[in-house]
């Protein structure tokens, strides 16, 4: 695997120490499924999080024990030693995550990002906004419409 725009190549490995998850990642079908499941919890729990979607996926974060689970969601952590990288918990690269952070910030304006092995993806996460009802009912609009 390469970084888009960068000459890094590198391959995804189980991670034998998974870290506690700042976020869930849910993709299609789960997408959606946790946006319905956002909107069931309390108001207080939703002011604790911070969500970004697109038209395939959806980004929770906040802390481990107030991130939600539905079917089909996997859950990101922040690389240890690069910050602004996020990466799925079971999963780290075969690379100083640094190095691909560097690769990243070169390649790329925005930061943090979440790298994603499937679908192969690089999400900007600079676009977080506090979860609300609100934010919920923009996210469904524009799911709608496209």
């Amino acid at each position: 695997m390469s970084v888009p725009g960068a000459a890094v190549a590198w391959k995804w490995r189980a991670d034998p120490s998974p870290p506690a998850p700042d976020a869930a990642v849910a993709w299609h079908d789960s997408a959606r499924l946790l946006h319905a499941r956002l909107g069931r919890l309390s108001p207080d729990t939703q002011a604790r999080l911070l969500a970004c979607a697109s038209r395939d996926v959806l980004i929770v974060s906040g802390a481990a024990e107030d991130l939600p689970w539905v079917p089909g969601i996997a859950y990101a952590a922040r690389c240890t030693d690069a910050p602004t990288l996020w990466r799925p918990t079971v999963l780290q690269p075969d690379v100083p995550a640094e190095l691909l952070a560097r690769a990243l910030r070169r390649a790329h304006s925005r930061g943090p990002m979440l790298l994603w092995p499937d679908p192969a993806a690089l999400v900007p996460l600079d676009q977080q906004l506090r979860v609300s009802p609100a934010l919920l009912a923009r996210i469904a609009e524009r799911w709608q419409s496209s």
